[in-house]
């Protein structure tokens, strides 16, 4: 079984490869704007969807996903590749996925069979509260997820730059999330750790050491579309 999940992590790691070349060629999105559906006078609704084709998608998250509008640049590279996408964003700073399920919201969402995708992060989740937290929360979504025929996404973050010595169990407990729940991987984080190592470069991240610069939330949602359409 340890083998299996060795093999695994490894080809979940390998589908993000190409996205660890440093900045991207993605149109820029705004900055850190208005990102919850609530907030936007929705009460928790889905936006009627302007294309019976388009792939709908549902971020729910904190600040490291509204940042730079990061569900628009995975949106942004669909239009590039001839895929659409409409998103939308549920996302509060400091939330984890704990606050979003006791708030109620997402199951509501969900519960539309609205989405194709729902992509969910929390904050780096490297310690045991944080863990318990990603897996078991992330399980309850999934089940719902699967119920209403939508595919769940773990959108892997990053420590702060203080605590990059916390990334391998990042990494391990958003691995662990994704595959104890049959879910899909959006290794963002290892994206950025193996450019980071390689390089020394750390211009990923933004001025406060936490939320990722452009450039970051590029590599971001490179990584999270080739999980999504590989």
């Amino acid at each position: 079984m340890k083998r299996f999940h060795f093999l695994f992590y490894l080809l979940l790691l390998l589908l993000a490869c190409q996205a660890t070349d440093g900045p991207v060629s993605v149109a820029s999105a705004p900055g850190s704007s208005g990102s919850a559906l609530a907030a936007q006078g929705r009460a928790c609704e889905p936006s009627p969807a302007t294309r019976s084709d388009a792939k709908k998608v549902l971020f729910v998250g904190n600040s490291l996903t509204y940042t730079n509008d990061l569900p628009s640049l995975v949106a942004g590279i669909g239009a590039r590749k001839g895929v659409l996408i409409e998103k939308e964003m549920l996302a509060f700073a400091n939330y984890a996925l704990e606050d979003h399920w006791n708030e109620g919201c997402i199951q509501k969402l969900i519960m539309s069979g609205y989405y194709d995708f729902v992509v969910v992060q929390q904050g780096p989740s490297s310690q045991a509260d944080g863990r318990k937290m990603l897996l078991e929360y992330g399980a309850l979504i999934q089940e719902l997820c699967v119920q209403h025929d939508t595919k769940l996404a773990f959108f892997m973050v990053w420590p702060a730059r203080v605590n990059y010595q916390t990334f391998d169990g990042m990494i391990r407990n958003y691995t662990d999330a994704a595959l104890t729940t049959g879910s899909l991987l959006c290794p963002a984080g290892w994206a950025w750790k193996q450019y980071i190592d390689r390089t020394g470069d750390f211009s990923h991240y933004g001025p406060d050491d936490l939320h990722p610069s452009l450039s970051g939330s590029q590599v971001a949602a490179e990584v999270i579309y080739k999980a999504l359409f590989p």
